[in-house]
């Protein structure tokens, strides 16, 4: 079930969730199966924490991995993949459904690997949804900085 915070925003912008079983997209490649579009479709939500201390939430393409040197060059700071427990506690989603809708208090990036792609597929807020959207549209609702952070 989509987190009532999640919905209101789909709501508010005109814009629904598919939704399947439980536990049915979890990965990039899980969700890109059930959904029937390619794996650089799926907009994956990556939370990570830099030696500042500060959270960082990185919307990328699934089939691509977060170059570390391009992440430091973008925050000026190291960083390192969360821990699910900081993802669940920051975030207020489990690892496997962390989505860019209603995430506050950190700041959002999203990867220009995603713009190649008419429609993209960031999660609901669960590990078994995918939203439809355009690249520049996400970026407006979630108010994510564009960035290049992924390895190519």
């Amino acid at each position: 079930m989509i987190p009532l915070k999640v919905k209101e925003i789909l709501d508010a912008q005109g814009l629904s969730a598919l939704e399947f079983e439980p536990g049915s997209t979890p990965t990039s490649e899980l969700a890109a199966a059930r959904i029937g579009v390619t794996v650089g479709q799926i907009a994956k939500s990556m939370l990570f924490k830099g030696k500042n201390g500060s959270f960082y939430l990185a919307v990328c393409p699934g089939d691509l991995r977060v170059c570390s040197k391009k992440m430091k060059q973008v925050l000026g700071t190291k960083v390192r993949m969360a821990r699910g427990d900081e993802t669940e506690q920051v975030t207020g989603f489990k690892p496997g459904g962390v989505c860019p809708f209603g995430v506050t208090g950190v700041e959002i990036l999203i990867d220009n690997g995603l713009a190649d792609y008419d429609t993209v597929y960031p999660a609901a807020g669960t590990d078994a949804s995918g939203v439809p959207v355009t690249f520049e549209r996400l970026k407006q609702i979630t108010g994510a900085r564009a960035v290049d952070v992924m390895e190519r």
